[in-house]
């Protein structure tokens, strides 16, 4: 039944979106495996070939076609890694930059097209399943022995929970004092009572069927601005990439909501998210001492651009 039903999916799916007929959908020269490629040399730092080839699945022989096409239409330059002369490090050119752009425009016009004939009412229950599709996938094919991790939308006591385990980590690892829960609790509070679930979202992480970490995602008050805030990872939890599938969550879903930038506020002792911010691409544009929460405490602004 499960194997007929993700079939019959299927099919539905590609009719929908067009995806067989890529270059008429978004009237572009590209197929849809060059559009893919484009679309991952725009949104990462740094790629490497092999980075490539692995991230989308592709034919070692196929992606060295693909990329000596882009070069002669000088989309893409290729020349030896820093870190390691064996790999081909690929960079967009200008030409290029505009070509994903523009490739990004027309999906997102395309896409914007197809959620308009869904009424507001359903929009938020479309997004929510196929997160659940996702994340369910992502999980299941890999066979593994090990903690089952997932990603899910809020349900009924998990902003609460949000409050309490925030208050009770930062106050065990860093002593921070009562005006830090009192933060929170204002953060979550504001979520509750006003927030749009088409461009703001929170997410939260099971371990196991036991919640294990949350983020959410919100407007910030710059235009085309998405704000990431509170993510946590309960210590027991740490070390299963959770914190890592929560800001990618995050940077999805705000792409998807067409943000232009994503912004964040922490602090220099939260070593541990700092890497997480650095891996998923942010940058530190500010920092500045501060007290609060009862400790002397650095504060920095971190931005990525989506």
């Amino acid at each position: 039944m499960a194997v007929q039903e993700i079939r019959e999916f299927n099919r539905f799916y590609t009719n929908l979106i067009g995806a067989l007929d890529y270059s008429r959908h978004l009237h572009t020269p590209f197929t849809l495996t060059e559009a893919r490629v484009l679309y991952e040399l725009a949104h990462a730092r740094r790629t490497d070939a092999a980075d490539l080839r692995v991230e989308l699945s592709l034919d070692a022989g196929h992606l060295s076609r693909m990329l000596s096409k882009f070069e002669e239409r000088q989309l893409v330059t290729r020349r030896p890694s820093e870190e390691d002369a064996r790999r081909q490090r690929i960079e967009l050119t200008k030409q290029g930059k505009e070509a994903a752009s523009l490739l990004e425009e027309r999906a997102q016009e395309a896409v914007g097209s197809l959620v308009g004939r869904i009424t507001p009412e359903d929009r938020p229950r479309l997004t929510a399943a196929m997160r659940t599709v996702r994340e369910i996938l992502h999980d299941d094919h890999r066979v593994t022995t090990g903690p089952r991790v997932i990603l899910r939308v809020p349900r009924s006591g998990d902003l609460g929970w949000a409050i309490e385990r925030n208050a009770s980590v930062y106050a065990a690892e860093y002593g921070w004092d009562e005006g830090y829960e009192a933060l929170v609790a204002r953060i979550v509070a504001d979520y509750a009572a006003d927030h749009d679930p088409e461009r703001e979202g929170m997410w939260v992480a099971e371990l196991d069927g036991e919640r294990a970490g949350c983020v959410f995602c919100v407007r910030d008050d710059a235009p085309d601005t998405a704000r990431l805030r509170l993510l946590l990872v309960d210590p027991a939890a740490r070390g299963h990439g959770i914190g890592g599938r929560l800001v990618d969550a995050c940077i999805s879903f705000a792409r998807q909501a067409g943000y232009r930038d994503m912004v964040l506020w922490t602090n220099d002792v939260l070593a541990g998210a700092r890497r997480i911010y650095q891996r998923a691409g942010f940058e530190l544009v500010a920092q500045k001492p501060h007290h609060s929460f009862g400790q002397d405490l650095v504060g920095q602004d971190w931005r990525l651009v989506l």
